[in-house]
């Protein structure tokens, strides 16, 4: 089928499937008397449709409310007024739960059909012939899949709203009308948010429904369905589990060395809970005799772990393998091999999560890192030079000694050293109890120097660590522009470092290095982080395959475009051959936990494609993708462009004020869905280096300019274009899949953008210049990408995406516009009580936009 038939195709299907059936039960949703205003649910779509009205006019948030109040309820009081538009946003923040769910129930019909990269065509391109077959087999036994769940604070529904959700979507399958009636009943009066911050732990438990619920049988079915097709060596291990709640101590500095343990015991006592569950089915099926006390003994196994936390428990990985094993054996031999694919899919869920289920990542900020090291060099012997810290790098390297020591940290060293020690000694307990791989990964954020890790090793080596039985890897993530340009540099110090060198050794020879996104992006805008990462990542692979290494890159890739996300599986089949793409590593977080992994069906669809990307971009790779000097020096060009018009925008000294008067910048830290602060630095005055990437993509994307995806590109366009270099570019768009995923995921971006809700500000006297500037470069950027693409209107190649943006964006513009409102009532009004209330206001419309912005990569 061509490929604009197939588009139709699909925009005809979702029309039916999804829009018709949310205006069907979204009428019946709201008749339901959830709350005090009996009639919340028949005035919103006219609140609904006077906002789009009054948008289009360019009308103030303020007029527009006011005015709606005027004309539809004349007789209610201000406060009363304020009543109402809380019962509104409760309404609007079921809606998007209610199109969410129905997305996902219509996900079969819709979904799959965008792309062909999954585990299907895979087995279709290896039926053609048996070297197919082969070669395809011997690429799975080189790759692997690494997914990190992490908690940053997007999109965090309650585990109650995610169990509705689900039985939601079952429902919705068959459209049965009576039991979606009741669900939309029980959502209604469900709670969306906690009343009081979580911890890092409920953090934790709350990310772990989606290893519980969806990972553990969504992997487990595609490594089932790889091991039937292909020939994968018992020993290597295609997926695996990530997890970093509770061990991220950058991202979150409430995280302690207890959080550390709790999260780790969770962790273990949930697997057992899933091997449990799974066992039930597994004894109604294997009744025969001559077992012996084998099942007897997994049983009281699985139960104890599960059930009954163990006094300093060990791994059970072999054990359970072992008992496994023997079964499966009894079975073949005596009992005709029947139900042996029971045990055989048992067997599999064990050698896939083992006692751990996730690997849990431990990450500290380098600063925070090197001032333990001079606590330690001050308070024990550790044969570090007295004038270390007057050497350049190359002397600090050379003066290292690696000296094994016992120090047990006291209890009156500072709270960071303290957790960096005791961590660095737990890690070896949760290895022990959870097996190497529950905790075999420190990751150095900062990361600016070889020191940096040299450092770090040495810290172990004084904890009770042994240089030869040290299973821990070292991952060094650059994050800024600056940092990503000197990255192969310090990585070749570290092959060439003797300890370093033996310590790869024992490690196979295998390194991991991490790329953050997001501070890249808050650092030199959207052209520049992805062209830094791109060409760190060329660099960093000639320095591995320099010095035969097997890199591993783990990418920092948030939800959104601005924070590193969009097509992610086109991201990964666009790398070309000077980029080490064997093992794909990315961090799932926010609205792409449950956007991307909500259901079995989806997390197994946009898992088997990345499977897929890594797979088919090696063996059949476009040649398109690596690009010559001619193409770097053009990129190069229009990063450059990109990046000073981006640096004079952060630089304006309304910048940051700005952001803080239109956004809901200073109230994030209110909102009760994260235990971290929205900045690091929490005491002092706000400044742009101390403002957490998250934060600042939020308060852009609250704002409805999208600056941190789209900002500079534009400017860098129109200059390659005045330069006669357009057919260039142009050629190099359709031919290149990184240049070619990179506008489009722009495009994505910008597609989430509405200038008009805050057009009123044009006329502003302090901040009407300011923002012209910002709708300029956006309608400039807009203008270039549609004659680049040839296209008519933002994300013209992908409809049906663009509707499901264009219908979200509906459903919660009154949101935004009940922020605006309530931001501009902050600032008029001296009455502490109302002062409260606003704030108030102003925060329940977070959730409802962010939740709605659920990235469709």
């Amino acid at each position: 089928m061509p490929n604009s038939s197939r588009l139709n195709q699909r925009e005809t299907t979702f029309n039916y499937e999804v829009v018709k059936r949310f205006e069907l039960y979204n009428s019946l949703f709201q008749t339901l008397p959830f709350y005090q205003v009996k009639d919340t649910g028949i005035l919103l779509p006219f609140f609904s449709s006077h906002c789009d009205k009054e948008v289009a006019k360019h009308i103030a948030p303020t007029k527009i409310i006011e005015s709606f109040f005027k004309k539809y309820v004349p007789d209610i009081d201000h406060r009363e007024q304020i009543n109402r538009l809380f019962r509104f946003i409760q309404y609007i923040e079921r809606q998007v739960v209610l199109f969410d769910a129905i997305e996902d129930s219509s996900f079969g019909k819709v979904g799959k059909a965008d792309d062909t990269g999954t585990l299907q065509s895979l087995v279709q391109q290896a039926s053609a012939s048996e070297p197919a077959r082969a070669n395809i087999s011997k690429k799975l036994n080189d790759f692997s899949l690494r997914l990190v769940l992490t908690a940053h604070p997007t999109q965090f529904y309650p585990g109650t709203v995610l169990g509705i959700m689900t039985d939601l979507v079952e429902a919705l399958k068959t459209n049965d009308i009576t039991n979606i009636d009741v669900l939309l009943q029980q959502l209604g009066k469900t709670p969306f948010f906690n009343k009081t911050s979580p911890t890092p732990v409920d953090e934790a438990i709350s990310l772990a429904w989606f290893l519980e619920n969806i990972f553990y049988h969504a992997l487990a079915a595609i490594q089932s369905d790889l091991e039937q097709e292909f020939e994968i060596d018992d020993n290597h291990q295609v997926l695996e589990m990530g997890f970093w709640p509770g061990g991220d101590r950058d991202g979150n500095p409430n995280v302690t060395t207890d959080t550390t343990r709790e999260v780790s015991s969770f962790l273990r006592q949930i697997i057992f809970r899933c091997y449990y569950r799974d066992f039930r089915l597994f004894k109604r099926r294997i009744t025969f005799r001559g077992f012996g006390d084998t099942i007897t003994d997994l049983e009281k196994l699985l139960y104890d772990n599960a059930f009954n936390p163990q006094e300093n428990p060990k791994d059970l990985q072999p054990e359970m393998l072992s008992l496994l094993k023997s079964i499966r054996e009894t079975l073949v031999n005596n009992h005709d091999s029947l139900f042996v694919n029971v045990v055989d899919n048992f067997i599999q869920k064990v050698q896939l999560f083992g006692s751990y289920f996730a690997t849990l990542d431990i990450r500290q900020d380098s600063r925070v890192l090197r001032s333990v090291f001079d606590y330690c060099t001050k308070n024990i012997e550790t044969g570090v030079p007295a004038d270390y810290n007057n050497q350049d790098e190359e002397g600090k390297i050379n003066a290292l000694p690696f000296n094994e020591a016992d120090f047990v940290c006291p209890d009156d060293a500072g709270d960071m050293t303290c957790d960096t020690l005791n961590t660095i000694r737990l890690m070896k307990q949760i290895q022990y109890s959870n097996g190497k791989k529950g905790c075999q990964r420190f990751i150095i954020s900062n990361c600016q120097r070889a020191s940096d890790i040299l450092q770090l090793i040495d810290l172990f080596l004084w904890s009770g660590w042994k240089k030869d039985s040290l299973t821990v890897d070292f991952m060094p993530l650059f994050e800024t522009v600056n940092d990503l340009k000197h990255a192969a540099g310090i990585m070749e110090q570290l092959y060439t470092h003797p300890f370093y060198k033996e310590h790869l050794k024992s490690r196979k020879n295998k390194q991991t290095i991490m790329l953050g996104f997001s501070d890249s992006t808050k650092d030199g805008g959207y052209l520049m982080a992805n062209w830094s990462i791109y060409k760190a990542k060329a660099e960093l692979t000639a320095m591995a395959r320099k010095y035969d290494i097997d890199l591993a890159f783990f990418d920092g890739r948030g939800g959104p475009p601005a924070r590193g996300g969009g097509k992610t599986h086109r991201f990964y089949a666009s790398m070309g051959n000077e980029i080490a793409n064997d093992h794909i590593q990315l961090t799932i977080q926010g609205q792409t936990v449950s956007s991307q992994y909500g259901s079995i069906e989806t997390a197994r669809f946009n898992t088997e494609q990345l499977i897929n990307a890594g797979i088919i971009s090696a063996i059949n790779p476009n040649h398109a993708d690596k690009l010559n000097q001619e193409n770097k020096a053009l990129i190069t060009d229009m990063a450059e462009e990109s990046y000073k018009l981006f640096m004079n925008l952060r630089e304006h000294p309304l910048f940051v004020e700005y952001l803080e008067t239109f956004s809901p910048l200073k109230l994030l830290s209110q909102i009760n869905i994260s235990s971290r602060p929205t900045k690091r630095n929490a005491s002092a005055k706000l400044k742009l280096e101390d403002l957490r990437a998250i934060s600042f993509v939020t308060s852009w994307s609250q704002l409805k300019q999208s600056i941190p995806g789209f900002y500079g590109v534009g400017t860098a366009l129109k200059k390659v274009k005045d330069e006669g270099k357009w057919e260039q570019v142009k050629e190099l768009y359709y031919a290149s899949g990184f240049l070619k995923t990179m506008f489009d995921n722009c495009m994505m971006s910008m597609s989430k953008s509405d200038f008009r809700v805050t057009a009123y500000m044009e006329k502003d006297p302090k901040f009407g210049e300011f923002w012209k500037g910002l709708r300029d470069e956006f309608e400039l950027t807009k203008a270039m990408l549609l004659e680049l693409t040839g296209s008519k209107a933002i994300m013209e190649e992908f409809p049906v995406e663009r509707r499901s943006i264009a219908i979200r964006e509906k459903i919660v513009l009154p949101l935004v516009i009940i922020q605006h409102y309530a931001l501009n009532c902050l600032t008029h009004t001296d009455d502490e009580e109302l002062k409260g209330i606003y704030n108030k206001l102003v925060v329940r419309t977070v959730y409802g936009i962010v939740n709605a912005g659920r990235n469709l990569a």
